[in-house]
């Protein structure tokens, strides 16, 4: 059993070990959360290749005492050039996942990046951005150890993949799938991040930098354009707000999935879960159900936030809320559909000393994105876009300057007994139920926040290369547990003890005595560090 790490003076998780390491060092050289983030930031673009770039979107939450949580929305639109009608004059039934005609968006996570840094100079921070891009230089130019993880990513994505402009050439060794272990340099990264460093972020839009992207996109077919690029800026807006019996929750408003995360977790405070175990049927229909009545809202209205028929805070009203809990039933499953499927993303949080709290996540989508990787810049452009629909009458239609949905959402509460906490996944439609699960048994059933992360939990929904929607179990749930949920109705599929399918989560804590508590998942390659 792992131990919940504790300490005073700051905390870091993630799940790469060297992206908490990498934050924690700033955080010691007296940077504040949000500096020691994107030391963490550009670190697991390095280290973690295959789940998140910096050719990818990003979101934060924030908190500072005293002062209101802030949220920061990094995604990037789709190209202005594009349209419903440039894709099937191509022939195509649906945007493709991979390649040129897929890497139809912005990449927003460095404008994000430049919003929170314009935030921590409020709070007096001062270290210089090449401090903080430091050890991911250093990473990219002396070489990454390969993980199992990317190596089995790899591996089984490498048909789609290897033919991709760039791909072969930046995440193979001599030609092969690397293996766990090996040595991987990110030679052109390392170089785009050091000139990040010296020209300052905006370059990645308006500079040098944002001029060699706009060239190599536009070579490769890509419809981003240096106007795309231009134009962009992060957005800092006020982050979806839960009242909960236990404090007020934060997440993400649209085009994020994080108004999802809040509506589960409001469901559950009124079905009253802490009559029932962590672990037994009762406990996990009442989130699978809460999830189905919440992913039926995101799927009817949540898209860019200028497009939305409502306001997406007044689903969090409580009588909303109280009107959703009665059509859920204790004694049957509600017939599922069909949910949005997988995306690969990094969960990560910070504490400063301070109680200044950071709730980030950073993404390409699926794995490598589209797959292309720019050979001037090494940069990995994702492949968000491809979550566009065809169909005019879909509420995330395909539409020039149109953000895509996204299922990522960074959470953050702040409980009535004065902790703060920052908590989060990967795992496309298995975010909210993640989130639900280590919310839950962190604060309403009073597990450490280790144990919260590292017990067993479920999905319901698809996973990677799979077309089946059934709710998928951990193997180490009772077997009890099993039978039960099937005699409720649900369609139980078993998956491997600690599998990566089900996330990779991660939380931290603060009370209100300065003390931290931070837990990391087994199922990645992750690690808490605290000084």
């Amino acid at each position: 059993m792992l131990q919940t790490v504790r300490s005073t003076r700051g905390m870091a998780v993630a799940p790469h070990a060297l992206a908490s390491q990498a934050a924690v060092d700033v955080l010691r050289a007296g940077g504040n959360a949000i500096e020691a983030m994107i030391a963490a930031a550009s670190t697991i673009a390095v280290v973690y290749p295959h789940m998140n770039s910096i050719g990818g979107d990003g979101f934060w939450t924030i908190s500072c005492p005293g002062k209101p949580v802030v949220a920061i929305e990094a995604c990037g639109a789709a190209a202005g050039s594009i349209s419903i009608d440039s894709y099937t004059a191509k022939g195509c039934a649906k945007i493709p996942s991979r390649g040129p005609d897929s890497a139809n968006t912005v990449a927003g996570t460095i404008g994000g990046w430049q919003a929170a840094l314009d935030i921590s100079k409020e709070w007096g921070g001062k270290l210089p951005l090449g401090r903080l891009l430091e050890n991911a230089i250093f990473y990219a130019e002396d070489g990454i150890a390969v993980t199992r993880s990317q190596s089995v990513t790899t591996a089984k994505k490498l048909g789609e993949l290897q033919s991709i402009p760039g791909f072969a050439e930046t995440f193979l060794v001599g030609g092969k799938v690397p293996q766990a272990g090996e040595r991987m340099r990110l030679t052109q990264l390392g170089k785009t991040l050091k000139a990040l460093a010296d020209d300052g972020l905006d370059s990645f839009y308006r500079g040098r930098l944002a001029a060699s992207i706009a060239k190599e996109l536009k070579a490769l077919g890509s419809p981003v354009s240096a106007e795309d690029l231009a134009k962009y800026r992060a957005t800092v807006r006020k982050p979806l707000e839960l009242q909960h019996s236990l404090g007020k929750i934060y997440n993400m408003t649209p085009p994020t999935q994080g108004l999802v995360s809040l509506i589960i977790l409001g469901l559950l405070d009124r079905l009253d879960i802490k009559r029932f175990g962590p672990e037994s049927a009762e406990y996990i229909h009442c989130v699978v159900e809460a999830t189905k009545q919440a992913f039926m809202i995101r799927d009817s209205h949540i898209t860019d936030l200028d497009f939305m028929d409502a306001d997406p805070q007044s689903f969090l009203a409580p009588e909303h809320l109280d009107k959703l809990t009665t059509a859920i039933r204790m004694d049957k499953a509600l017939p599922w559909g069909q949910g949005k499927g997988p995306a690969d993303t990094v969960w990560m949080g910070v504490i400063d000393g301070e109680g200044r709290a950071v709730s980030f996540i950073q993404s390409i989508y699926h794995e490598y994105g589209s797959g292309i990787v720019l050979s001037e810049t090494g940069l990995n452009w994702q492949n968000r876009g491809c979550s566009f629909s065809l169909d005019p009458k879909h509420i995330n239609a395909l539409a020039p300057n149109k953000k895509p949905f996204h299922t990522l959402n960074p959470a953050l509460a702040r409980l009535n007994d004065g902790r703060v906490m920052v908590y989060g996944t990967m795992g496309g439609d298995g975010q909210p139920q993640t989130q639900a699960a280590v919310f839950t048994r962190y604060a309403v059933y009073n597990q450490t926040m280790q144990a919260a992360i590292t017990a067993p939990r479920w999905l319901l929904g698809r996973t990677w290369g799979d077309d089946t929607d059934s709710l998928k179990l951990e193997g180490r749930f009772p077997e009890a547990t099993r039978r039960k949920l099937e005699a409720l109705g649900h369609e139980v599929e078993m998956v491997e003890d600690f599998d990566e399918v089900v996330g990779h989560a991660g939380g931290i804590a603060r009370f209100s005595n300065g003390v931290l508590e931070g837990g990391s998942d087994p199922r990645s390659n992750g690690g808490v560090a605290g000084f």
